[in-house]
């Protein structure tokens, strides 16, 4: 099973399951990690910014215009910030690490 690390927003490493085909949305909510998804990874919302690992980022998809919009909207916006719904696990992803920011924004009306 592929695994992936969320660090959290004291610090704290957990590694998890991550199954390939899940996004890190599904993935931390399946895990009880606490990023709200307020859209519910329909891309209407930045609820669900991570910080991407420098070592991983080349590794993604690079972002649609509609993600990099909504994370226009995200604070606390990095470099490596990605939404978590559109980052979806693939066997090249297994060990991904990704943090979480100190705070979020709720733009959905």
């Amino acid at each position: 099973m592929p695994k992936m690390t969320f660090i959290e927003k004291d610090g704290t490493r957990r590694e998890v399951d991550a199954p390939n085909g899940l996004s890190v949305l599904e993935i931390a909510h399946k895990h009880g990690i606490d990023i709200e998804g307020a859209c519910e990874g329909s891309l209407a919302c930045s609820t669900c910014h991570v910080v991407v690992d420098p070592a991983w980022f080349t590794k993604l998809a690079r972002p649609t215009e509609d993600e990099e919009d909504m994370l226009d909207l995200a604070f606390g916006l990095t470099r490596t910030s990605r939404l978590g719904c559109q980052i979806v696990i693939t066997p090249e992803l297994d060990g991904l690490v990704v943090k979480l920011p100190a705070a979020t924004r709720n733009a959905q009306g």
